[in-house]
């Protein structure tokens, strides 16, 4: 099995240009969001699900119902996991090695990324970014309902942004 694609089967240099700046231009509103207002509009599944939106547009998984349906199914399994087993607890705020708060917050996370994997399974939902923010928000970091809301409302401006923008077309397959 080969790790690395042929070299005639990779984006050219331009290609790459182009997919760099439409993973960073999905991003740019949220950016700005995030600096005026303080709040969390940026956070760290964004990323991934900016990426494959920008380098795989045509895949399954980068359907905009995917994408916000992932993310959504993220979002309730990581709160529902969180204020179930660990409520209080962060994972910025390490507790110690074999504690009872510690193991509180990896169930929490573990539950909260089988929650979100069933359910997207389940559904056909799947957007693989999406357990990035099911940790998120199980292990502590944005556990609010507006925390829950920015995510939500972050998740669908990208995929608005995904839709007005034009695609790169790194993802077609070679002549």
């Amino acid at each position: 099995m080969e790790v690395l694609e042929p070299l005639r089967d990779r984006p050219t240099t331009s290609e790459a240009l182009l997919s760099t700046g439409r993973t960073l231009s999905l991003l740019v509103l949220l950016v700005l969001l995030a600096w005026a207002t303080g709040q969390p509009f940026l956070f760290p599944s964004l990323g991934p699900s900016a990426y494959a939106l920008a380098v795989t547009p045509s895949a399954a998984t980068s359907q905009w119902q995917r994408t916000i349906g992932g993310h959504l199914f993220g979002v309730i399994g990581g709160l529902i996991a969180y204020h179930t087993i660990a409520p209080g607890l962060t994972v910025t705020d390490l507790p110690p090695a074999f504690s009872m708060p510690g193991l509180q917050l990896t169930g929490a996370g573990f539950v909260a990324v089988g929650l979100t994997t069933a359910a997207m399974l389940r559904t056909d939902l799947r957007h693989a970014p999406a357990c990035a923010t099911t940790l998120i928000v199980g292990l502590g970091l944005l556990t609010s309902l507006l925390d829950a809301a920015i995510i939500m409302f972050a998740i669908s401006a990208l995929a608005v942004a995904d839709h007005v923008l034009p695609t790169t077309g790194v993802d077609e397959p070679p002549q």
